[in-house]
């Protein structure tokens, strides 16, 4: 396996173990409360990963299967596209100043989920749509998927590469996999 497919592999794996620790610390009345009513529960950061991976694997399966079609190598090294690059950057988890979370994006409000989320739903739906990106990276592989673009779902008019879509999935992963983990800290505490 190419070294940088592994490493997306290993960083989505790396997921959904962060999932697994946050989800059996919690009660199942936990699961779905806010720490504060400006703060996503636990229930919601998953269920709008759910809602994003649903969004985006449609043109992240068209970029693949283009790459498998086109016959042509994969590269000696995989790169994001200058737009890819960019979205990789600000996606993932926000930064901490002053031991705080700097820096909030406002969600589009198809990507906004429901307050009634079933545990076991989003969770199995949450690990389906993990397995789907570990097949589809596992299929890219030896690929040239940096050649084919996948158009944003959330900025009209935006797109990226193939590359850059695997990697702004697992970021934008472990952007709510922290926030889930604080939220759930924070419940610890009640």
């Amino acid at each position: 396996m190419h070294q940088q497919i592994a490493a997306l592999t290993d960083e989505y794996r790396r997921a959904s173990e962060r999932l697994s620790v946050v989800v059996d610390s919690l009660s199942g009345k936990r699961w779905a409360a806010r720490p504060i009513p400006s703060q996503w529960s636990v229930a919601e950061n998953v269920a709008h990963l759910n809602l994003t991976s649903e969004a985006m694997l449609p043109g992240l399966r068209a970029a693949v299967e283009q790459a498998v079609a086109s016959g042509e190598p994969g590269p000696e090294r995989y790169r994001c596209d200058p737009v890819g690059w960019v979205f990789v950057r600000l996606v993932g988890p926000l930064p901490r100043i002053g031991g705080r979370r700097r820096g909030r994006v406002r969600t589009a409000r198809a990507f906004v989920p429901g307050r009634a989320l079933s545990r076991d739903k989003v969770l199995a739906r949450f690990h389906d749509l993990q397995h789907e990106k570990l097949a589809l990276l596992k299929q890219a592989d030896g690929q040239p998927i940096q050649r084919f673009k996948v158009a944003s779902p959330f900025v009209n008019r935006v797109r990226y590469n193939g590359y850059a879509t695997f990697l702004i999935l697992v970021r934008h992963q472990h952007r709510h996999l922290q926030q889930a983990e604080e939220a759930a800290k924070m419940l610890k505490g009640r």
